[in-house]
């Protein structure tokens, strides 16, 4: 039965953005009507917004103000979602040109809401009332106080001339991050190798050589293509024995939307890069902070920019060492086995991959066998069965976007509490990495609960011919990383929808229950739980767990310097008053970091979507201070049991079900006791022994 979005809509709205069950109808959302109904659902909203504002300047109350305003939100949100997520998923010409079409608009709506003096009146009246105190519960309270931080950072206060040079920096900065991803997408897509013999693929899985054929029919040719596709190039950059060919597929990847490379300037982010951070760095200046840096950290939990770099700092100090010794390991290995006297970028995954077989006799291609998708699911939720009570099982989605999508629903004892898809494989125009988006909020609205629904997106290797999707470990942990953010976003006791899940959570701390799940891709209790050979169906044999669980550290050091350098060049690139372009940060970063001497070509941050279309700008640090939280979290857990059911009873409790009720530190605090304390996280890294 199909369900319509209420309301006095008009046909265009209604068609474009039906509904089944509570959720998408995505076969109904025609690219040539979003644009149309977009402006007629905002001019909507515009009307309503006026309505609640001239009742509630009167006697502002949640019922009166902020219940109806999330109403229309709510509304909006549903209709957008969709198209942002197939626009990211199955890209085509016609729908990036209606999502793209509708980005100015909607900045504009939102812009407007947020300087909007009579709304922002309404809120700071509501905040001083009596009902604030007697009558609003905590979530209510911090829903408020969210709100009035979000209209100072809108720039509400400002004079109307700068109002306006604000609001037009928005609009361009929604527009440019789209345009940012657009070109990593079509340069990533624009690349191919093709090959006619599988010897110039030597070293390559029998798996990968099969994609690699498969890529090769679909364009109707005879052979194996080569793609940047993320199974594709890791496959190279893992196990190509050709070096000339590591280098080539390195150099294309490196330069994606670049001024370099074999695609050089087709589809080149540096003047979009350039503007937005000059943009970001006025807007700041506008609100009167001196950098984006100390804008953005407002509603985090550091304290500033300059804590951030002492913790990043810190860290690089502690890593360095190791990252060194990892290094002079790898290039006597590199040396003696391949007589490569300096070790390059294309030959560090390679090289890394033969040591670990050598160092440790395992390898991912021998553990994939053991890790097919449909076994680390179920295990996967086996083990938030036993953490947190819930029950998930396979569903039927009312409708979805492309055959190789699951659906999921969320059980807690009788009753359904949420539902996800499962989007898990790479393919052609869809956006590289894996993430997770919340496609419905758990909120309430008179008497009715909508249930939360999330998608969790993946770009993992697909099947091929008979064989089952099988998964490297390294797969198997980011799998669990999408889940945990997941769970936060459905396991959410909250009914405010601006406080519910990961909305109103300290960006910096929204990747602790990602990070968290994926400690249990470690433990030996549930690995049991999620392997099982595809054809055997035998577990994970105990000498193979055995080797796995002491590989995991190996050449740790590098991967956290890494890691590192992401996090310092964003601070860089955000913090600079000297207009730091993305280049020359990146070469000053790597004065400290760059262990592994760089090609000129290398273009990275041209194709770092996390900070110029990701919403990590000014925020990368989050992964690590992250990890933090979620390494001393888990510490719990193995002070008594990594399946102990109070322990995870309370992680649900005052994390995930919490959501952005709770300042996170409080939250944090109420689960662990005290303070976070970084040891956790150097110790699972391999960096201190004790």
């Amino acid at each position: 039965m199909k369900i319509f979005i209420p309301g006095n809509w008009c046909s265009a709205v209604t068609e474009t953005f039906a509904e089944i069950d509570g959720l998408p109808d995505f076969s109904r959302i025609n690219p040539d009507g979003i644009e149309k109904a977009i402006h007629e659902l905002l001019a909507t909203n515009r009307e309503e917004v006026a309505g609640i504002v001239a009742r509630a300047s009167a006697n502002p109350a949640w019922d009166s103000l902020v219940a109806p305003l999330e109403e229309i939100d709510d509304r909006l949100t549903k209709a957008w979602v969709p198209i942002s997520h197939l626009n990211a998923v199955v890209n085509t010409e016609a729908l990036r040109t209606a999502h793209d079409g509708c980005l100015v608009a909607l900045t504009q709506y939102s812009t407007e809401l947020g300087q909007s003096l009579p709304l922002y009146e309404a809120y700071k009246n509501l905040r001083s009332s009596k009902s604030y105190d007697d009558e609003l519960s905590s979530a209510q309270k911090k829903v408020v106080d969210n709100a009035l931080i979000d209209f100072e950072l809108s720039g509400v206060g400002l004079d109307e001339q700068t109002k306006k040079r604000f609001a037009d920096i928005s609009e361009r900065l929604a527009v440019l991050a789209s345009q940012f991803q657009n070109n990593v997408l079509d340069a990533s897509d624009a690349w191919t190798r093709h090959f006619d013999m599988s010897d110039s693929l030597a070293g390559l899985p029998d798996v990968n050589l099969a994609i690699a054929a498969e890529a090769a029919r679909t364009r109707d040719l005879d052979g194996y293509v080569v793609t940047l596709e993320m199974p594709s190039y890791a496959a190279v950059m893992d196990h190509a024995e050709d070096r000339e060919l590591r280098r080539e597929v390195h150099e294309a990847y490196v330069t994606r939307a670049s001024d370099r490379g074999p695609r050089s300037n087709s589809f080149d982010n540096t003047e979009i890069m350039t503007e937005t951070l000059s943009l970001r760095h006025e807007q700041a200046r506008l609100l009167g902070y001196g950098n984006y840096a100390e804008l953005s950290v407002v509603k985090k939990m550091t304290d500033g920019p300059a804590e951030i770099k002492a913790f990043l700092e810190n860290l690089l100090e502690k890593s360095l060492p190791k990252a060194r010794e990892d290094l002079d390991e790898l290039s006597d290995f590199a040396l003696e086995k391949f007589g490569i006297d300096e070790v390059r970028p294309w030959d560090t995954r390679f090289l890394s991959e033969q040591l670990r077989q050598e160092k440790y006799a395992i390898s991912e291609e021998e553990l994939r066998p053991y890790f097919p998708l449909e076994k680390v699911l179920t295990g996967m939720f086996e083990v938030v069965e036993r953490l947190y009570g819930i029950r998930v099982q396979r569903a039927v989605a009312p409708d979805h976007w492309h055959d190789d999508v699951l659906f999921f629903e969320i059980f807690r004892e009788r009753d359904r509490i949420a539902r996800f898809y499962l989007d898990a494989f790479a393919r052609p125009h869809k956006q590289g990495g894996a993430w997770m988006n919340d496609c419905r909020v758990r909120r309430e609205s008179g008497n009715f609960l909508q249930l939360p629904a999330a998608f969790l997106t993946c770009n993992f290797t697909p099947p091929v011919g008979d064989v089952p999707a099988l998964l490297t470990h390294s797969e198997v942990v980011t799998l669990f990383h999408e889940f945990g953010h997941g769970l936060h976003h459905m396991l959410t006791r909250q009914t405010c929808a601006a406080v519910s899940g990961i909305n109103g959570v300290s960006w910096d701390a929204v990747e602790l229950p990602s990070q968290f799940m994926e400690n249990w891709c470690w433990q030996a209790e549930s690995i049991s739980l999620i392997s099982g050979h595809w054809q055997t169906h035998e577990p994970l044999p105990e000498a193979l767990l055995k080797r796995l669980l002491e590989a995991r550290n190996f050449q740790s050091g590098l991967a956290m310097v890494r890691q590192l350098e992401f996090g310092l060049l964003d601070m860089a690139l955000h913090t600079s008053q000297s207009a730091l372009g993305p280049l020359e940060a990146m070469l000053d970063v790597r004065k400290r970091t760059g262990l592994v001497r760089a090609p000129e070509y290398d273009r990275f941050p041209w194709a770092f979507g996390h900070i110029f279309s990701g919403g990590y700008a000014a925020g990368y640090y989050s992964y690590l201070w992250s990890e933090v939280l979620s390494a001393d979290a888990f510490g719990a857990f193995e002070e008594i049991g990594v399946f102990d059911r109070p322990t995870g009873r309370r992680f649900l409790h005052e994390i995930l079900e919490t959501g952005g009720s709770k300042d996170a530190i409080d939250s944090y605090k109420a689960f662990r006791g005290r303070p976070p304390d970084s040891s956790a996280l150097l110790r699972h890294q391999g960096l201190i022994t004790t």
